[in-house]
């Protein structure tokens, strides 16, 4: 004799209540996920032979939001950003105000000197130039004669 089981544990019979309560769209990892990409700037990282590039798309802001600092082989950037517009009319008063901020942390490679670390920001885009430190010039092997 063979028991069958439920492949869920939830009612058999529809409930509106069962239907709203368990629509975890909300909270779903997708919906965080767009939050999250909504608030945090996209990052394009790019190398060559001398230097690494990092470009963040990070329109709305102006240079003096931004903060950028290297320690410990990290290098963090940050921006924030706070705006209040007030519309005072004859019989009314709207008043709205934004804040938004963000940061990000990268850890930086070995190669890179990070004395030399420079940032420039138009039109939108962070663009930050990591040069990579100069390699000492490596000798060529020799033989070592026995004495």
């Amino acid at each position: 004799m063979t028991l069958l089981t439920p492949k869920s544990t939830k009612s058999f019979l529809p409930s509106v209540f069962s239907d709203f309560f368990d629509n975890d769209d909300f909270l779903s990892p997708k919906w965080m996920n767009w939050v999250s990409e909504q608030s945090m700037p996209a990052v394009n990282i790019t190398e060559n032979d001398k230097e690494f590039r990092l470009e963040m798309a990070a329109p709305g802001y102006e240079k003096k939001d931004f903060s950028i600092s290297v320690d410990n082989d990290m290098l963090k950037i940050s921006a924030e950003k706070e705006e209040e517009m007030k519309t005072d009319k004859d019989s009314f008063c709207r008043r709205e105000f934004s804040y938004r901020s963000f940061e990000r942390s990268f850890r930086l490679p070995k190669a890179v000197e990070g004395d030399t670390i420079d940032a420039n920001y138009e039109q939108g885009l962070l663009k930050v130039r990591l040069p990579k430190k100069q390699e000492a010039p490596t000798k060529t092997g020799r033989e070592i004669p026995i004495a």
